[in-house]
């Protein structure tokens, strides 16, 4: 199976492959989660798939790197593990309780569900004031658990595969407590760690844990034929911690204004001045670029990193907003050719999808 190794190519494949059996998938889980009980859980459902789908479309991008018989089965893996968290997320950022066992408990199922051996037993919202999802998250676990089944390379996965998810799990628990507990516990949950990381500040490492792209890539490489688990840590260690931290970094450069007003978390806010965070930005995505040259579909990976960058930065929320824009013009700058056709592609292809909500098209 051969990866795509040209931008042009690429994106093709996604836009006529690739995001098309996204959305066929999505739809399947749109219906499920119309019929969930409990209004408070069905609205969180609905509305992580309507304004995040976006995030299974680029989770969705790996399944490009498994052979053409188990693309379906990545993509079903990846839109459900996907749809978890973006579910959890806003289940956890609207939560009263603000109780981190509650949320410790209900990203169980992110454990479990890279687990094919664990028993889908757990009430998993048995501390959450809402508790009748009819099954719905249950039956996201299963959907993972039996598609890893299928993926030969997934026993030597495994492990790298929960490293990372427990990583984004603790995340979670941390960053949705009461706002005056979120430092304490992220920077004591940072030494834990600070130890065997590259140096960086304890919301760099929040970011490099908030991304699952490292987990699809194993899922992909996994899925594709049986790996050692020596390749397995390779891939880890790819793209963990930079490639994952500009991820997460990107995400939360462009959600600083409407955080801040919301008093939601956001890493970014945390660099002393713009030049600070320009030169930590370029600094990541420079060590993320080395760190995949090793992989198996090196330029695959690469074209990636650039594609992120671009993706986030064509959003609207930069676009309308000439302090952010200017910042996003000097990543574009630094990041190259390949990040400006992706920046140019995805701007608009955003202004078409825009066009075609307001009836204009």
């Amino acid at each position: 199976m051969k990866a795509p190794t040209k931008v042009w190519t690429l994106m093709y494949k996604i836009y006529k492959e690739v995001i098309p059996e996204v959305h066929q998938i999505l739809g399947s889980w749109k219906k499920r989660a119309e019929d969930i009980p409990d209004p408070e859980l069905r609205e969180h459902a609905l509305g992580s798939i309507d304004k995040k789908a976006f995030h299974c479309e680029g989770g969705g991008v790996y399944a490009l790197l498994t052979r053409k018989e188990k693309r379906t089965d990545l993509l079903q893996f990846i839109v459900a593990y996907q749809t978890i968290s973006d579910y959890l997320d806003s289940l956890c950022d609207w939560s009263d309780s603000q109780d981190p066992e509650d949320f410790r408990l209900l990203h169980t199922s992110m454990k479990h569900a890279l687990d094919p051996d664990a028993k889908n037993d757990t009430d998993y919202y048995k501390l959450h004031q809402a508790q009748d999802d009819g099954g719905y998250l249950k039956e996201l676990v299963a959907t993972c658990q039996t598609m890893l089944k299928t993926f030969p390379g997934f026993s030597h996965a495994q492990e790298e595969m929960e490293e990372l998810s427990a990583y984004y799990r603790d995340l979670q628990v941390y960053k949705h407590v009461a706002k005056e507990d979120r430092e304490p516990l992220l920077q004591d949950w940072f030494q834990k760690y600070n130890k065997r990381l590259p140096e960086m500040t304890w919301y760099e490492f929040g970011a490099c844990a908030g991304s699952t792209l490292g987990i699809f890539t194993l899922a992909a490489y996994a899925s594709r034929s049986h790996i050692a688990n020596v390749q397995a840590q390779s891939i880890k260690q790819a793209y963990f911690p930079y490639v994952q931290g500009l991820h997460i970094l990107m995400d939360y450069f462009i959600d600083q204004e409407e955080d801040i007003r919301d008093g939601e978390l956001n890493f970014c806010a945390y660099y002393e001045d713009e030049e600070t965070l320009v030169k930590r930005v370029r600094y990541f995505k420079e060590q993320a670029m080395k760190s995949v040259e090793k992989l198996p579909d090196a330029t695959f990976h690469a074209m990636i990193i650039k594609g992120v960058v671009a993706i986030y930065l064509a959003d609207d929320k930069v676009q309308t907003n000439p302090a952010l824009k200017a910042t996003a013009n000097r990543f574009i700058r630094f990041s190259g050719l390949p990040t400006l056709f992706f920046y140019v592609n995805s701007w608009w292809v955003y202004r078409q999808k825009t066009k075609e909500l307001e009836g204009d098209v």
